[in-house]
């Protein structure tokens, strides 16, 4: 593993070997330490939304949890554009991020069922059915981490049916 020493600002940071925040694009909205490692194996945003989707799709391991959110954040990163992609890269953990912004957006987006077509063509092993659930526990908890006005600003972008996967209810225009 290649580690890549930030240039700093500061002293200390020159010795600890992180990176100052003003360097670090990637600003948490519920608050992050103010020195993030250099190294984004220790990040601990992404352990925690890992630890999160295993707890809500009942996985025996974590490292099934993680290979479930590898899987469906690169999904989500093909569907979601604009602004809100940039949003939700920012708000999620660094190396979810990674995963959201690494995707080339898809010029048409795919219908929720498609969606979940998807996922279950990039897991082995997967029937519609397990892809639903490894959708809705990764999707499911991201409300939770970025925020319910930012995830119904995603969901805005995307085609009917998400809500479902995010796990709330479907968006209608208000009339």
């Amino acid at each position: 593993m290649t580690t890549t020493i930030w240039p700093s600002t500061t002293e200390e940071g020159a010795r600890s070997g992180v990176r100052p925040r003003s360097a670090d694009v990637h600003d948490h909205p519920h608050g992050r330490d103010d020195l993030a490692p250099v190294s984004d194996v220790s990040d601990a945003g992404w352990t925690r939304l890992v630890d999160e989707v295993r707890e809500c799709g009942l996985y025996p391991t974590r490292a099934a949890a993680e290979r479930v959110s590898r899987t469906v954040l690169s999904a989500l990163g093909g569907q979601v554009t604009g602004e809100e992609r940039d949003a939700l890269a920012r708000a999620l953990p660094r190396e979810a991020a990674r995963l959201i912004a690494s995707q080339v957006p898809a010029a048409h987006p795919l219908t929720a069922a498609e969606f979940v077509d998807a996922v279950a063509a990039r897991t082995r092993s997967a029937t519609p059915a397990t892809a639903r659930w490894d959708v809705s526990s990764v999707l499911g908890v991201l409300p939770k981490l970025v925020g319910d006005d930012l995830a119904t600003r995603v969901l805005s972008r995307l085609p009917s049916g998400y809500a479902l996967l995010f796990v709330k209810a479907e968006l209608a225009p208000a009339s």
